[in-house]
């Protein structure tokens, strides 16, 4: 969030966060980011199963990528598969349902097609008020980030590391149940 904040007071008006795959960071950087883009490789697997249930729902805009030679006729079934997927979605805002484009970086096609779509997205939220919501929504989201990282420091601070290191060998063990370890361990504060 730092990291935004200080490229936009650097004075770029567009930053690109990237994460390493479909995981946790996704989740993080959807309260993050404006406009969400999925990538999707066209040799991810059986149907979906290369994307994690979730993930698809935070999309505004998926993209098919390698898109060219061999691999051009399964990212158009890819495609077709995810376009299927998103159609079976409640829309993540309102009046702007999520599209699907190819893209190949070896040849630049769908390149410019990506960009618009997400300028016309970006465009939508902010002429729907839509964006005014999503900021403050992540902002909230930050908010209670802090409040989390912040209480676990100090929990952290004020327990006996030999008392949390025996509870997480007992839940680890299978001899004392997750929510009655935490709450001996907050009670012991």
């Amino acid at each position: 969030r730092e990291a935004l904040l200080l490229c936009e007071a650097a004075g770029f008006d567009v930053v690109i966060v990237e994460t390493v795959g479909v995981g946790q960071s996704e989740l993080a950087v959807a309260d993050l980011v404006d406009v969400f883009v999925l990538l999707a490789s066209p040799s991810g697997g059986d149907d979906l199963q290369g994307i994690k249930r979730g993930i698809m729902e935070l999309a505004d805009l998926v993209v098919v990528t390698k898109a060219d030679g061999e691999l051009a006729n399964a990212a158009n079934h890819a495609a077709a598969d995810l376009r299927r997927a998103i159609h079976l979605l409640r829309p993540k805002y309102a009046g702007l349902a999520a599209e699907t484009l190819l893209v190949s970086s070896t040849t630049g096609a769908g390149v410019t097609e990506v960009w618009q779509a997400t300028l016309r997205i970006h465009q939508e939220l902010r002429t729907s008020g839509q964006l005014t919501d999503l900021r403050a929504r992540q902002a909230k989201a930050w908010l209670w980030d802090e409040i989390r990282a912040g209480l676990l420091e100090r929990f952290r601070s004020d327990r006996s590391p030999a008392d949390i290191a025996a509870v997480e060998a007992a839940v680890m063990a299978g001899t004392l149940a997750p929510g009655i370890g935490a709450q001996q361990l907050l009670a012991a504060g």
